[in-house]
């Protein structure tokens, strides 16, 4: 089955300070990179080093067409991504010596997708293909109710969270996957059981993922959780690690997994993710995944 991954594209801006810049004053950076982001992007790369047979569908502006060409050196099919008048979504970060990080996001074409797109890019799908889509573009909800209109399994990452989260028909969504600050958002709860428990309360028809960082990931459906813990691994970056996550999960409950072995697996993927620097480039291959044999923290 096809997985369509309707999302972000970012160009990422770094800019290494000696200290994040204060009203008024003009800092010199010490090093400047423009690095392929997005969560759509980087879970479109994932999935595809999961082995997933993924479209990614999205709009970029002119400057961002070398986005389409990195998701195509991954084996991601881009001839769902529109080149559009105006800039590409980016983000301008600024990075201290200590490894914090001061950000300015702009949608641009990611916010310029509209109803005809999303009218145009799920008339490729059929029912029993699968869908994801984050929180970063334009037409959410239009994609939710067109994707269910079809037929698809639908994998709903709620990231960035925001008020209007709450007013999409998250009916139709198969499976929720947030991390903790997202379920307390949703639910207004706070530790990690109460926050999955009201989830499967509000969401009865979805399976919850909830990713817990260091703490693993719990899931829960109906009456059934699972509780999957953290490999420990030496941390060098954290950046794509939950866009890991979730593109090896979703391929893997894609090509038919039970839900245990596909968090044991996604979870394994994000812990060797994390033991190397950079977004795209440090999200590992399935061979790596299966052979890695991380223990339980």
């Amino acid at each position: 089955m096809a997985i369509l991954n309707f999302g972000s594209l970012n160009v990422d801006h770094v800019y290494q300070v000696d200290h994040f810049v204060r009203p008024g004053e003009t800092l010199t950076s010490r090093q400047y990179r423009a690095l392929a982001g997005g969560k759509g992007a980087n879970q479109s790369i994932a999935l595809a080093c999961a082995g997933g047979r993924v479209f990614h569908a999205g709009k970029v502006g002119r400057d961002g067409e070398w986005l389409k060409d990195n998701l195509t050196r991954y084996g991601v099919d881009t001839s769902l991504i529109t080149v559009v008048d105006g800039p590409t979504g980016h983000a301008v970060i600024q990075v201290d010596p200590t490894g914090e990080n001061a950000i300015v996001l702009h949608g641009g074409a990611n916010r310029q997708i509209t109803p005809q797109d999303v009218a145009h890019v799920m008339g490729h799908f059929r029912s029993g293909d699968s869908l994801l889509v984050q929180n970063e573009i334009s037409c959410v909800p239009d994609i939710l109710e067109r994707a269910s209109a079809i037929g698809m399994r639908i994998f709903f990452n709620p990231a960035p969270m925001t008020p209007e989260v709450l007013t999409y028909p998250l009916n139709h969504v198969h499976t929720l996957i947030v991390n903790e600050i997202e379920g307390a958002d949703l639910t207004g709860e706070v530790s990690e059981e109460a926050i999955l428990n009201a989830l499967c309360r509000r969401f009865p028809r979805a399976e919850i993922v909830l990713t817990l960082g260091e703490h693993g990931v719990r899931y829960g459906w109906g009456t059934t959780r699972i509780h999957i813990p953290a490999c420990k691994v030496p941390v060098v970056d954290t950046t794509a690690a939950g866009d890991t996550f979730i593109g090896y999960y979703v391929a893997a409950m894609t090509a038919g997994s039970k839900p245990e072995a596909a968090l044991t697996l996604a979870t394994r993927a994000a812990a060797l993710c994390v033991t190397r620097p950079g977004a795209a480039d440090s999200i590992p291959k399935r061979a790596e995944v299966e052979a890695f044999a991380g223990t339980a923290d």
